[in-house]
């Protein structure tokens, strides 16, 4: 794509549908479109874990997730834009989101510092000292070419004292004023905004209003999906999604399960991303219609049936549970590679049953007839 094609492309938001709160619409990008509501798989380190760049595409995801943290580390993002930026180095030409490494410092670093400044920390990889700023993570995300663009917050995990969640809100909305001024005007492109206040709400509305005065492209809710209980989660989503605009997009970080999505997607979530489905299948751990299913389990060693025949994915239609088992038990990679490339089709094959569910206006019968599925399949096997 021509430097004149990338100025003169916009970033924008489409709502095509409402069904309550639900909403299903289109994100345009210089490099596409992405269909809302959107999973993103995780491609920590420029790869969705087990899974050729062709497949992830093939199931039906429009984007994918890149981490700041990570690819900071290694290769470094001086190197990646001198190899052609993240796009072309992972062989991906659709969006990218890349977030902002706030998460991976708080759950990854063995050692670190938080001040107005940024953050400095010790890399879990070497134990090498880096420090990131709010604008130098700007500055990262560029490099790597991210469609769009996460600003850099502190993200404090639940349960927490509640002076500490105050200050971490307000700092994260300082950053957030400096990630909006050092992002500047990229056409084509796209910063989004975290709101963040743990799980008080007051502190959560007042986080929202806040970014939205700085007119942003996009708000997500973070600093959720650490440890709350659902009914957590969901309480905050419902307090903050009035405040946030409607003609904006909005992005649940980190979540998460099949139910999560269905819960979130009633509530006016457009965007999520969360490593489980790749690391389910990592694990021996399937997600199906037929709810999750534990390939470990012994019960599975002469069972002939595969985890879906009505899967349009391979994975999931042309190989038995007994093979599958076999796999998983003993460690081979192909196991890894099948249940990851199951695991991530059949969230896309919910993601595109909840667009189509909320374009025909009928979403909360869609979600109430698949967690009737996951019952009955999981009531049959524990009889």
């Amino acid at each position: 794509m021509s430097d004149r094609d990338l100025a003169s492309d916009r970033f924008g938001f489409t709502l095509h549908a409402r069904d309550g709160s639900a909403r299903t619409g289109a994100i345009a990008t210089m490099r596409g479109t992405i269909r809302t509501p959107a999973f993103m798989p995780v491609g920590t380190a420029a790869t969705v874990k087990a899974m050729y760049p062709e497949q992830v595409r093939d199931l039906g995801a429009d984007v994918v997730l890149g981490n700041t943290y990570h690819l900071m580390l290694r290769p470094g993002p001086e190197r990646m834009a001198r190899l052609g930026g993240l796009h072309h180095f992972m062989r991906w030409p659709h969006p990218i989101l890349t977030d902002s490494g706030g998460f991976q410092v708080m759950s990854l670093s063995a050692l670190r510092k938080i001040d107005e400044a940024g953050v400095t920390f010790r890399s879990h990889v070497d134990g090498s000292t880096h420090h990131m700023s709010p604008e130098r993570s700007i500055e990262i995300q560029g490099l790597l070419g991210s469609d769009i663009q996460m600003q850099l917050d502190e993200c404090v995990r639940l349960p927490a004292d509640e002076t500490a969640i105050v200050k971490a809100m307000h700092l994260s909305l300082r950053w957030a004023e400096r990630c909006r001024a050092a992002f500047g005007e990229q056409p084509g492109r796209a910063m989004f905004g975290i709101v963040q206040g743990g799980d008080v709400p007051a502190l959560r509305v007042e986080s929202a209003k806040a970014l939205v005065g700085l007119g942003l492209r996009g708000y997500a809710i973070g600093g959720l999906a650490v440890g709350e209980p659902q009914a957590v989660m969901l309480a905050m989503i419902e307090t903050v999604a009035p405040h946030l605009p409607e003609d904006k997009p909005r992005y649940l970080m980190g979540v998460g399960t099949p139910d999560d999505i269905l819960r979130s997607v009633e509530r006016g979530i457009d965007m999520f991303d969360c490593v489980m489905p790749t690391r389910a299948g990592r694990h021996g751990l399937a997600y199906t219609r037929h709810g999750r299913i534990n390939l470990r389990n012994a019960r599975h060693g002469e069972d002939t049936r595969p985890l879906d025949e009505a899967s349009a994915c391979p994975a999931a239609r042309d190989y038995s549970r007994a093979y599958l088992h076999h796999l998983v038990r003993t460690d081979e990679i192909l196991g890894m590679m099948l249940l990851t490339w199951n695991n991530l089709s059949y969230y896309q094959d919910l993601m595109a049953g909840i667009r189509a569910a909320i374009a025909a206006g009928r979403f909360l019968d869609f979600a109430a007839e698949t967690r009737e599925a996951w019952a009955r399949a999981e009531a049959e096997r524990a009889a």
